[in-house]
């Protein structure tokens, strides 16, 4: 089918290409050859009167008008694609679809865990993948490629529904017996005494190292630095080293290892978890029934306790 002289399925093609800009690569995601894919590069230039793709080096780059291009198109599809793929209706008794989620450990512990159980409960059927976040989280949920995206506010995607699950605050773990630390943990102490640090993503930033410096003019003795949220408390344990954690999650682990929870020194701002999913998917009842279900497990949250000496030990 042409439209205005363009055969739509090229479309098809053109996003392939824009996004992976690489012809082999392209042809594989769309399931043709690489003579196919070639061929319909070699038609989008005739139409488009723009080579799109250029040879610079080893790699392809995008020409300008390409570059116009790929946020429309890609736009298009997916809106194409959420339309004749939503079913109307979503009963939880009986659907067996599969939905993808993008939150940390963190999350998971505080409140997907509990989420599941009464998902498994009235919704057998269902299953979930659950994803960490990584450096390209905000893309996929534009390219519509996960269905519920949960992070601090500052790194959602722009121009997408997102609503807030719940708001935490930060605590100082120490193992109960570390005998460097007291009752409360003084500005000095905090700066003196050895931490466990975690960092995230491609560029390994520790989460708070760039905040400490631009408000105290100084950064922790990081001795160990942790791939996840979940293993801090491990790496604690034994040793006088200490961490800031979040609150909800330090006090699910004070349940069962031998922690103490005391209140920071320093002002540091609560956070806030927020779900976000795409505008295409604002009207697909699967994924509005799986935020509900998880804002209203989120609602059942209890409120973080005081900050005082507490847990095992």
């Amino acid at each position: 089918m042409k439209f205005e002289k363009l055969d739509l399925n090229l479309l098809v093609a053109l996003d392939a290409l824009l996004t992976e800009r690489n012809v082999s690569v392209a042809a594989e995601r769309v399931h043709l050859s690489q003579s196919a894919m070639s061929g319909a590069l070699n038609r989008l230039r005739e139409f488009f009167k723009d080579e799109l793709l250029i040879n610079i080096g080893r790699r392809m780059v995008l020409t300008p008008r390409a570059e116009s291009l790929a946020e429309p198109v890609a736009e298009m599809l997916l809106q194409v694609k959420t339309m004749i793929t939503t079913p109307p209706e979503f009963d939880p008794t009986t659907s067996d679809r599969r939905f993808s989620v993008i939150a940390s450990d963190y999350v998971a512990d505080v409140l997907l865990a509990g989420a599941l159980r009464h998902i498994h409960a009235v919704a057998p059927g269902v299953s979930i993948e659950m994803l960490l976040p990584d450096d390209t989280l905000t893309e996929r949920l534009e390219r519509g490629e996960i269905d519920l995206l949960i992070n601090l506010e500052p790194y959602l995607a722009p121009f997408h529904p997102r609503e807030v699950l719940f708001e935490d605050d930060f605590v100082l773990v120490a193992w109960a017996e570390n005998d460097l630390v007291g009752d409360a943990v003084s500005f000095d102490q905090f700066f003196e005494l050895t931490h466990v640090a975690v960092q995230h993503g491609r560029n390994r930033h520790p989460a708070f190292e760039q905040w400490f410096l631009e408000r105290f003019g100084r950064t922790r003795r990081v001795e160990v630095f942790s791939p996840s949220f979940s293993l801090v408390p491990q790496l604690v344990l034994g040793t006088r080293r200490i961490a800031t954690m979040h609150r909800r999650h330090a006090e699910h682990y004070a349940r069962f290892l031998p922690l103490r929870l005391l209140s920071s020194p320093l002002d540091i701002p609560m956070v806030r978890e927020m779900v976000q999913w795409h505008k295409f998917k604002r009207r697909d009842p699967g994924v509005q029934w799986l935020q509900r279900t998880l804002r209203d497990h989120a609602a059942t949250l209890s409120q973080p306790a005081p900050a005082a000496s507490m847990g095992k030990g």
